[in-house]
């Protein structure tokens, strides 16, 4: 056996005199050290050529290779007979590289005096920061061909500047056509982008901002390229690599009708100019500021909206490129941006009574054919805490008299639905004292309607609950709390604190209409794919509710509904005066009165036709606009003597064959106008109209309701 050898620490320590030689171990520990050093030497090679090596390549070819994005061409939007509404422009877009800017300042004059901006401007486009640091930033919008050509043939004097070709919005019938449905397209804000992190947006993208075009931005918006694009050490572009081109997108169908849709928003608006400056005789002849307002067409048996409008507006075109801040903040200050259809909260007044006459004749509180003494006046003991109580009072022009249900609703008496108010807060009924509400909420009221455009507003219905809830929201403005006989009473007609979008009060009726059934509001009907015609969605009526509506409930309030037109003593008598008999319509007049001394009352009309198979609702609200029957009612006429003449047809899809068209559709003459007509061509198409207004009598007589 060896012995075993042992670490001598004096050994270790000697000097190299004393210690004997062993350059044997020594060569073996230097040997040992190269080999790891050697080893470490490959696994580093190894890792940056093997592991590393893609991404190290990509980085000495992004410094050569600038890949930005080529945004896709958004879809077109057309109406129900292959209009297109929107589409798409091709304009050359000038970008300069921010790198370039930062090495070579002066880039930015020379840019400056190509394209006709102050230095300052350039400078200014260079610094936004919407855009992405690491791509080119766009300094002028439609350059024209000379521009282009003269940079081609003097590339090398402007380092750091391309043109790509871009496309904007652009409105064949008009910036101001059906503008709130439609809607705009803007800047995406970060909150949109970082919900939508893989989407393939960028900080400089558009995006849908209202309207359709927000709703349907998902559709719309199509898929983006890329071209990857040769560069050199100064940043100029001297060739393109690749380019993956974009998509298209999808193709919005919608159920709007744009012959009628102008007809519409351009009676609302002649309607509206004309209140103003007639003397609203039941007020010292007060002349009615008519703030603003809002028009609706709807199909009753499926909920597609055939036309929305909604006064003030704009145009469309001022967006295009990017609103400047001048011109938004005029808008802003106008409220024209708002789409008063579904974002206009409006106290119903008199429209109400059909909630009322529902829940009076499926509770069987009062008899249809029963009558009732209206004397002018309502007064119930004790009222509101009061033991003295208080006198309500019928609206000018109400005839009064013995009334039943139907003549109730004719007229409009403000004390039959008085005295329904009290009989239902005082328990007559068997579905208890919030019954009223309850068939408001079966109808649709107090809540969205579903419609397809962002930012509906939902109204509210009366109630101590509802009362309650804004009190803790803003004590101040609604300090009442508390719900007696007389706040039954206000509710039971259309008064108090109800406030009704025009959509839902339209909805309502249209599910009267239709026999009960509520349908969501559908401004889009299908989405197609512009390339191959294919229908990529198909936007099915959509049921959201039911109200019992069995004959001996529905037929006394039809009954009402069809003479507040068709009786002499009906408050829309006068204002559907010559209207062909063959078409029978039913509607219902509306004055509701608003919150201040010296305000004037809410102008509502709302009809549908023709009975009975209706194929029409028609709604007309005028903020402070007077009374029902000499403003809504009067355009509502307006628009049924256009349906007259011109019906609705069936829901057209673009196809290969048959793709979308710019030209409008010639439309007839509406009923009622005479021959003198005028000629109005909007980007390439004629159409011919009449005088507007003149279609209608107008009474001056005082109406209730």
């Amino acid at each position: 056996m060896r012995p075993r050898k042992s670490v001598n620490v004096a050994a270790l320590v000697r000097s190299p005199e004393d210690e004997p030689s062993r350059p044997n171990l020594r060569l073996r520990v230097v040997g040992v050290g190269v080999a790891v050093l050697f080893l470490v030497l490959v696994l580093r090679l190894w890792s940056l050529q093997i592991i590393d090596g893609k991404s190290y390549a990509a980085a000495v070819t992004r410094n050569q290779v600038r890949v930005v994005t080529v945004a896709a061409p958004r879809g077109e939007i057309v109406d129900r007979n292959d209009t297109v509404l929107v589409t798409n422009v091709p304009e050359q877009e000038l970008l300069l590289s921010r790198l370039t800017a930062v090495d070579d300042p002066s880039i930015i004059g020379k840019v400056a005096t190509l394209i006709g901006q102050t230095p300052a401007q350039v400078e200014q486009s260079v610094k936004n920061d919407r855009y992405s640091p690491y791509e080119p930033v766009p300094v002028a919008t439609n350059v024209s061909a000379a521009t282009v050509q003269f940079l081609q043939a003097h590339q090398g004097d402007y380092p750091g500047v391309s043109v790509q070709t871009v496309t904007q919005r652009t409105y064949p019938q008009g910036g101001t056509t059906a503008t709130h449905v439609l809607g705009f397209l803007g800047d995406i804000t970060p909150q949109e982008l970082t919900a939508s992190p893989h989407a393939g947006y960028t900080q400089g993208s558009l995006a849908g901002q209202s309207g359709v075009e927000e709703q349907y931005e998902a559709y719309l918006r199509g898929v983006d390229g890329s071209q990857a694009l040769s560069v050199n050490a100064a940043g100029t572009v001297v060739g393109t690599l690749s380019r993956r081109a974009p998509q298209i997108g999808d193709t919005v169908v919608l159920n709007i009708d744009t012959g009628l849709q102008l007809a519409v928003q351009n009676d609302l608006q002649a309607q509206i100019l004309l209140d103003r400056k007639t003397p609203d005789v039941n007020d010292h002849n007060k002349l009615p500021p008519a703030i603003n307002g809002a028009a609706i067409v709807l199909n009753p048996n499926n909920g597609q909206v055939l036309a929305m409008a909604s006064s003030p507006t704009y145009d469309l075109n001022e967006w295009v490129g990017g609103i400047s801040s001048t011109d938004y903040a005029a808008l802003a200050a106008s409220g024209a941006e708002n789409n008063n259809a579904i974002q206009g909260e409006y106290t119903p007044g008199s429209t109400f009574k059909l909630i009322t006459a529902t829940a009076d004749l499926q509770d069987g509180v009062y008899s249809p054919a029963q009558y009732y003494n209206d004397t002018g006046q309502f007064t119930v003991k004790p009222c509101n805490g009061a033991a003295a109580g208080c006198t309500f009072r019928d609206d000018l022009g109400d005839p009064g008299g013995e009334v039943n249900l139907p003549l109730a609703l004719a007229i409009s008496s403000d004390s039959y639905f008085y005295n329904l108010g009290e009989l239902f807060w005082n328990g007559r009924g068997t579905y208890g004292n919030d019954a009223i509400q309850n068939v408001a909420a079966e109808y649709g009221e107090g809540q969205n309607t579903g419609i397809d455009l962002p930012d509906e507003v939902t109204g509210r219905v009366d109630s101590q609950p509802e009362r309650q809830k804004l009190h803790s929201e803003d004590a101040a403005a609604y300090p009442n709390t508390s719900w007696f006989t007389g706040d039954n009473i206000e509710m039971a007609f259309g008064q108090g604190a109800t406030a009704l979008t025009p959509i839902e009060q339209a909805v309502s009726y249209a599910t009267f209409a239709n026999g009960g059934t509520r349908y969501a509001p559908q401004v889009a009907s299908e989405i197609v794919n512009p390339t191959t015609g294919k229908v990529v969605k198909t936007i099915a009526p959509e049921v959201t509710g039911h109200v019992s509506l069995p004959a001996p409930v529905r037929d006394p309030i039809l009954q009402g509904l069809e003479e507040v037109i068709s009786n002499p003593k009906g408050t829309a008598y006068a204002d559907f005066s010559g209207f062909p008999t063959n078409w029978d319509l039913a509607g219902k007049t509306g004055t509701a009165s608003n919150p201040g001394a010296g305000t004037e009352p809410n102008s509502w009309f709302v009809a549908f036709g023709p009975n009975p198979n209706p194929q029409y609702v028609v709604l007309a609200v005028i903020d402070e606009g007077g009374y029902g029957a000499e403003a809504a009612a009067p355009l509502v006429r307006n628009i049924f003597d256009y349906l007259l003449t011109n019906p609705v047809g069936g829901v057209k899809t673009p196809t290969a064959s048959s793709p979308p068209t710019s030209g409008l559709p010639a439309s007839n003459v509406p009923f009622g106008t005479p021959t003198t007509t005028t000629t109005t061509t909007v980007a390439g198409s004629t159409t011919t109209t009449g005088t507007a207004a003149t279609s209608t009598t107008t009474t001056t007589t005082p109406a209730g309701g």
